[in-house]
């Protein structure tokens, strides 16, 4: 780990202030479940770090004219645990659920997880966001046996937002804040699919910081499903997120969105139109698991995701939807 200085403001102007134009003047400190892990292999080696988490505003879920509110500080295990949460949002609760670590979980942030950067061994190795060395594809001329099965870019991770999945589905707003003001960016939008290594996976500028997230409550029923290898403390292999708005017993719209299968939450036009305007039942759902995946393009060792994914895709619309399997 590189030197760096430590600063501990209490207000979030004094943060802003703190931060610099560039992604190696300063990194923000929240939970730091996988901050200090990237500065101790050095694969981010910050000049600054601006620890947040005594900005009491930061921190919280409540309710609001807009919908429910979430800080960025508040931890997993507050989400997982929330009444309020579980009432109006399921796939929140179940999405937290998956993180299957106590630790982690009293310690992790949302906004955290929100930002955090991929997973992917090459990234982690050093070798950047695109992995390449020496002209050479590192993802597709090596073991890419978790790494994406959708998206046409030279992006190959994929997106290790627990919650990432589950706020597009549910149309959610995420709030950024930087010296210059505030702006609000749709959950679809924030999370990216960068060309460069220089690049970054999500929209967020080396000056911001993400201060909550609004989610609004407009009555879909709700869910999240995850496929894992093992229920310890692991990262799924796939998982979907489903929102349904209901017209009687058929689905009029629907929000379906898969995590863990391509750089950004993956919402799938394809399995809202197979299941819209139809019950769900364990035949239409799924049949609009094999729609979300007609288009998923595998890599060498990861096939098996195409699989996993449309029965997420089907166990996901039918928890929404109070199917039993």
């Amino acid at each position: 780990m590189q030197p760096f200085e430590y600063a501990s403001p209490k207000t979030l102007k004094e943060a802003l202030a703190l931060l610099g134009n560039g992604w190696s003047d300063a990194a923000v400190l929240a939970g730091g479940t996988d901050l200090i892990s990237l500065m101790k292999d050095e694969v981010m080696s910050p000049k600054r770090v601006v620890n947040i988490k005594e900005i009491a505003g930061l921190k919280g879920i409540s309710k609001t004219a807009a919908g429910i509110r979430i800080g960025a500080l508040t931890t997993v295990d507050e989400v997982m645990t929330s009444p309020l949460i579980r009432a109006s949002f399921p796939a929140l609760t179940e999405a937290a659920r998956g993180v299957a670590s106590p630790q982690i979980r009293n310690m992790g942030t949302f906004g955290g997880d929100l930002c955090q950067r991929p997973r992917c061994w090459y990234f982690r190795a050093g070798f950047g966001l695109i992995a390449r060395h020496e002209g050479k594809d590192l993802v597709a001329e090596g073991d890419n046996r978790y790494h994406a099965i959708f998206g046409n870019g030279p992006a190959r991770f994929v997106s290790a937002s627990s919650f990432g999945p589950a706020l597009v589905a549910l149309g959610a707003k995420i709030k950024l804040a930087s010296p210059s003001g505030a702006r609000e960016v749709d959950a679809e939008k924030f999370f990216v699919a960068p060309s460069s290594s220089e690049a970054r996976e999500v929209d967020l500028k080396p000056n911001e910081i993400l201060t909550e997230v609004i989610v609004p409550a407009r009555g879909a029923k709700n869910a999240t499903y995850e496929v894992r290898q093992k229920d310890a403390l692991d990262w799924p292999l796939a998982t979907t997120s489903v929102a349904l708005t209901m017209k009687g017993t058929a689905v009029a719209s629907a929000r379906i969105v898969l995590g863990h299968v391509a750089p950004t939450p993956w919402l799938s036009a394809d399995a809202a139109k197979a299941i819209e305007g139809r019950a769900v039942t364990a035949e239409t759902a799924e049949a609009a698991g094999k729609a979300a995946v007609a288009a998923a393009r595998p890599l060498s060792m990861n096939a098996y995701k195409v699989q996993i994914a449309a029965a997420a895709v089907k166990r996901a619309l039918m928890a929404a939807a109070g199917v039993k399997a």
